[in-house]
């Protein structure tokens, strides 16, 4: 990644560029680095001439990519004096205002005249992107403003993972999201294809992964998650699964290719694999298939598998990166298991870490000998990370920065910001999801290398992606529903540097494009009918107990640090929690104790209300109190029961916020509120204490 180079004319085109304002500003997305657009217009309703100066392995996709333009266009054998659509691949010292903004080739320049279009670039990818803004700018209207942009990508990776193996998708759907990549100019679909719900690519050499290991009788991975776990053979009355053919995973790599995007695929290793173990039980450290998600690194059977597969996956996917997972590895069985100890032994390895840390660096061999690099999550940190692997940065972004100040390149991907798989709109009005919550405005606050990033490692940052995991998205159109139109804001972030990013501008382009899917048969979030935030998180709240003392008594003194919000002062900070319980408002308890605290008033105080909001998301185990009471005392020893309220909690699927309180009239000092965990094991969450 590069950084904006300093020539005086770069930066001059730049200010000028950012602040010239047009008709046909707030139509280009990602938002391009330099807009300047005239007074005069060029109708090209009547089609455009197209001459092509490129290599003639390229003019195929190039042609193809005109066809989509929305007007008609005919292939010329010279350049037409009027009408005409120009494509050009030159050298660099030809558009080297490009080269201010980035040293990806992929950069291009848009010059629209009243005579025609013309588009350089030094590739074909370029070539392709300036189509991609013309498609835009056409979409709106056939009468085109004059004007020159000169756009590049900020970031050379600009991804989307897609899960397919937990609800199986096909190769047409998949074809239906590249399209959308295209027109967003993201360049890398990172293929999750297999994982303990189901194996999801052909394999000749172990046929049974898609035989048996990609078939289950329930059809929802929530179903049968909750249930046996067990497959089926293929062909069962009433089962569920599918998996790509070699042949269908080809065409989809072509189709992928003509777009210019590189297919990333993902083979889960040591971890996730329990449908691997399910057919071949061997390969776990205790011989059964039941439940087990490790594979057995001590045994070589185990690695001939694995690279005999790779071998297979290389046939098919040209893409340099190979995603070996690495994450989320229990651990356990290695340290009781008799070949991974030995193992252990023989290469002198401390912790099941640097067991962990053996295996991927041993596949990271196998591939680079092949000519191909491995990529994973940032679990294979621990233990020590291979000596050239890239890593996918989930659990935040301290394990992507530990990386890349080792000289490791890193793709963020940071759950805070691109887990799309939590809903993007108030809860209760979402279908079921993993919980939580992600609107749009804060996929579109992500920077995965601002300013204040040291440039050491910032230059190792190669970009972001956005992650959607299916557990809970069993149809197409869910799955539509989620990705779209958050992934438009992991393009813009990928592309457009952070001066031209602005949410308000943002949005409105997003609503138009999501209309326009919409009329394509994309069924993507409804953007414009936005509910928004939870609106007692909009504003603090004003009450009696603001900033008053809060004793934590044992032991829900031990809230949970990852949720401790603002520590003691959370309960009393007048600030109310968000639809997520991640927001740093809403304080997590777990552990027997449940919520035990006293707030001192300091004098005392007549009251009438007191109450505190309480959530409940299943999927990740958060859980509403069974019952809350709520006491009062004079001098804090002595205390009087004024509310007992019980509650019966139930499962429910989706997402659901109650306040649990008291109303009535009372003089006193000290207040008691105590939350108790109902039978289901897991998180109390409680934002504040309101006292009126």
């Amino acid at each position: 990644m590069k950084r904006v180079k300093c020539s005086l004319l770069a930066l001059l085109t730049l200010v000028i560029g950012l602040g010239v304002c047009n008709a046909q500003d707030g139509i280009i997305t990602p938002a391009p680095n330099i807009a300047n657009w005239g007074n005069a217009s060029l109708d090209i309703s009547e089609g455009l001439s197209l001459y092509i100066d490129a290599p003639t392995a390229e003019r195929a996709r190039l042609i193809h990519a005109t066809e989509e333009l929305g007007v008609s266009v005919k292939v010329v054998k010279r350049p037409a004096k009027r009408g005409y659509l120009n494509l050009a691949i030159v050298a660099e010292t030809d558009i080297a205002e490009v080269s201010a903004f980035t040293s990806f080739a992929e950069g291009y320049t848009l010059d629209i005249t009243t005579k025609g279009v013309d588009i350089k670039a030094t590739t074909a990818n370029g070539l392709y992107y300036g189509l991609q803004s013309l498609r835009e700018l056409i979409t709106h209207s056939t009468t085109l403003t004059t004007g020159h942009l000169c756009d590049a990508p900020r970031f050379e990776y600009r991804g989307i993972l897609v899960d397919i193996s937990r609800h199986f998708r096909t190769k047409e759907f998949l074809m239906r999201q590249i399209d959308m990549m295209a027109q967003m100019k993201m360049n890398r679909l990172h293929l999750h294809l297999t994982d303990a719900a189901g194996w999801r690519i052909e394999v000749e050499s172990y046929p049974r992964l898609t035989t048996y290991a990609a078939w289950r009788i329930p059809h929802t991975w929530k179903e049968w998650w909750n249930g046996d776990r067990n497959f089926v053979e293929q062909g069962t009355e009433g089962a569920y699964g599918g998996y790509l053919t070699k042949a269908d995973a080809k065409e989809l790599v072509a189709y992928a290719s003509d777009r210019y995007i590189t297919i990333i695929p993902e083979i889960e290793m040591p971890g996730h694999s329990d449908e691997v173990i399910a057919v071949y039980p061997e390969l776990g450290c205790s011989h059964k298939p039941e439940r087990q998600g490790d594979l057995c690194i001590g045994k070589e059977a185990t690695f001939e598998m694995m690279q005999a597969i790779l071998d297979e996956i290389i046939e098919i996917f040209p893409s340099e990166y190979i995603h070996i997972g690495g994450d989320e590895a229990g651990k356990g069985s290695w340290k009781e298991c008799d070949d991974c100890k030995r193992r252990m032994q023989e290469e002198g390895l401390e912790s099941v870490d640097e067991l962990q840390s053996y295996m991927i660096q041993r596949i990271e061999k196998y591939l680079n000998a092949r000519g191909r690099q491995i990529i994973g999550w940032d679990e294979i940190l621990e233990g020590g990370l291979a000596p050239n692997a890239t890593v996918m940065s989930w659990r935040g972004e301290e394990g992507g920065l530990a990386a890349a100040a080792t000289g490791h390149k890193v793709v963020m991907s940071p759950h805070g910001y691109c887990y799309i798989d939590a809903p993007q709109d108030a809860p209760y009005s979402q279908p079921e999801s993993i919980g939580g919550y992600l609107p749009l405005e804060k996929v579109y606050s992500y920077d995965p290398a601002p300013t204040t990033m040291d440039s050491a490692v910032a230059q190792y940052i190669m970009g972001v992606q956005a992650n959607l995991w299916a557990e809970f998205i069993v149809t197409d159109d869910h799955y539509e529903h989620m990705l779209w139109p958050r992934a438009i804001a992991i393009a813009e972030i990928g592309w457009s540097n952070p001066q031209r990013r602005d949410f308000t501008d943002f949005r409105q382009r997003a609503v138009k494009i999501v209309d326009r899917m919409l009329e394509m048969g994309y069924k993507p979030f409804d953007l414009k009918n936005e509910i928004g935030n939870r609106p007692e998180s909009l504003e603090p709240v004003e009450h009696l107990a603001i900033g008053k003392r809060v004793e934590y008594l044992y032991p829900s003194r031990y809230y949970g640090p990852k949720y401790a919000a603002a520590g003691d002062a959370t309960l009393t900070d007048g600030l109310r929690g968000t639809w997520t319980y991640a927001d740093m408002r809403w304080q997590g308890f777990l552990g027997r104790g449940g919520v035990d605290v006293v707030i001192d008033m300091e004098e005392t105080t007549h009251i009438e209300s007191i109450s505190a909001d309480f959530m409940q998301i299943c999927g990740p185990g958060v859980f509403m109190p069974c019952l809350v009471e709520i006491g009062i005392s004079d001098d804090g020893e002595e205390w009087e029961v004024i509310a007992e309220i019980e509650h019966e909690v139930v499962l429910d699927e989706l997402p659901s916020f109650k306040s649990f309180g008291w109303e009535g009239s009372v003089d006193t000092r000290y207040i008691r509120y105590k939350a108790h965990r109902s039978k289901y094991t897991g998180f109390l969450f409680v934002d504040e204490i309101v006292v009126r």
